[in-house]
């Protein structure tokens, strides 16, 4: 019976050697042992896409039986298999209604590892820190405002108890976003950023995602329950947490920030993406939508809410943030990112249109041409100095804007950022006291805004946002 006695391997999923176990041994000491809570998300795998040489292949996984844990082992069974440096993880499954509270008694690991239904993500991350593991966990940790509080304390637990709890913000270590943030920092490119107004920011930043794409070379067949937003999130609870997380990470870097002082919402507005039965059947793979959607089925489409235009201020900077879900890239696209601040010098942007050959590329635009031959020689001697960690990037001048050529061995897909970031946590973990301490502040900030900005968004009439991205 699956869950009571240990049968090793219990079976074979593509390569892929799963264990049934029941009772667990605890890690040995000082080795760094994953455990993954009910993987939902094709991100839980992602955090799989390599090995580590400081972590055990080990991997217990705690879950109920169903699709969403057969999905998972065989997308980690993918990375076992690749013949380019395949990985080599040996799952131990723990299944039954009561997986987390098992998990927390029998502690075969020593690091939680969460990507799944985002409502009720919180229960997990708190019990977890409670129960002394340290924590890895993909984002939105909340949907709803009223668990700020419960947030707040989390963290406060963590610090307390010297856990590590890190936030997958992948984006971070998207090139073309590390270099704008070097940009924005020098003052002999950039100047100072605007305070900007509601009607024209000094911030603008726009992601479009697609619900329909291919991740890791074959379909990503989402359940059921991500096209329900109680479960799932709309735009801004979800996506928008990278969004926010690059403008404080950007504006701000290495500093705190007080919520309540800090912040204003000022204004939101929501509308769905609709999505025909005939698409939902493929991007899930189900015959119909389930009951628990009924409600949001109108003319035989589901009016799916995952888009949000917001505005906000922080700390006197105007900020529009516009979360889109499409239903499926073009050919030869993707998902996109446009973003810009406006200094008091020039405007540092990240494009990503078809002249872009839908690569995100970073662009600087002096405000004055009288000054552009001063900001770009400002670029020069900066990218000069950042030749040790980002060597060959340079800068092509075109139009009176420059345009930072980016070699292709600098640049890494969506998947890889998810190792890089696992890497960074388990430096933290291994050597207690390394993790900043703004992160916690910047957390708070982040989740302040995505909650609070929902809230004001389901206020008002629906309505359909411009696009400001190249297309």
């Amino acid at each position: 019976m699956i869950g009571t006695k240990r049968r090793t391997p219990g079976m074979i999923v593509a390569g892929l050697a799963v264990g049934f176990a029941g009772t667990a041994a605890g890690a040995p000491k000082n080795e760094l042992r994953l455990m993954t809570i009910d993987p939902g998300h094709f991100h839980a795998a992602l955090v799989h896409r390599d090995s580590y040489p400081d972590v055990s292949p080990r991997v217990d996984i705690y879950a109920p039986v169903g699709m969403d844990l057969i999905d998972h082992l065989k997308r980690v069974a993918r990375f076992n298999l690749r013949p380019d440096n395949p990985t080599a993880w040996q799952i131990e499954v723990h299944t039954g209604p009561d997986f987390f509270a098992r998990m927390k008694k029998e502690r075969p690991g020593n690091i939680v590892v969460i990507s799944g239904k985002n409502r009720g993500k919180i229960d997990y991350i708190q019990g977890s820190i409670s129960a002394g593991f340290h924590v890895l966990v993909d984002k939105p940790w909340i949907l709803r405002s009223e668990d700020l509080p419960r947030l707040k304390a989390t963290l406060d637990a963590a610090d307390k108890t010297g856990r590590i709890a890190l936030d997958l913000m992948t984006e971070r270590f998207e090139i073309s976003s590390l270099l704008q943030k070097e940009l924005v920092s020098d003052p002999e490119i950039f100047g100072q950023i605007q305070p900007g107004t509601s009607q024209q920011p000094s911030v603008y930043m726009e992601s479009v995602h697609h619900l329909m794409k291919v991740v890791s070379g074959v379909p990503n067949i989402r359940p059921t329950w991500f096209f329900d937003t109680a479960q799932q999130g709309e735009g801004l609870n979800d996506i928008g947490t990278h969004l926010v997380d690059l403008v404080s990470w950007t504006l701000f870097p290495t500093q705190a920030l007080d919520a309540e002082k800090d912040i204003k919402i000022l204004s939101a507005q929501r509308w769905p993406t609709l999505i025909p039965r005939a698409n939902f059947q493929r991007v899930t793979g189900e015959k119909d939508f389930p009951d628990f959607l009924a409600k949001d089925v109108k003319a035989d489409a589901l009016e799916y809410f995952s888009n949000t235009l917001v505005t906000y201020a922080v700390r006197g900077v105007h900020t529009r943030l516009n979360i889109v879900w499409d239903w499926e890239a073009p050919a030869g696209s993707g998902d996109r990112h446009f973003a810009f601040y406006k200094g008091t010098r020039a405007r540092i942007e990240i494009r990503q249109g078809k002249a872009e050959k839908f690569r995100p590329e970073v662009y600087v635009v002096p405000n004055d041409p009288k000054d552009g031959a001063a900001v770009l020689a400002a670029v020069r001697k900066r990218l000069g100095a950042l030749q040790s960690r980002y060597p060959g990037v340079a800068l092509q001048e075109a139009a009176g804007e420059g345009r930072l050529d980016i070699p292709d061995r600098l640049r890494t897909v969506h998947e890889e950022h998810f190792a890089q970031v696992a890497r960074r946590f388990f430096d933290y973990v291994k050597t207690p006291g390394t993790m900043p301490a703004w992160e916690k502040s910047q957390m708070l900030a982040k989740y302040y805004v995505t909650t609070r900005g929902t809230d004001l968004s389901r206020l008002g009439p629906v309505k359909v946002a411009e696009r400001l991205g190249p297309k």
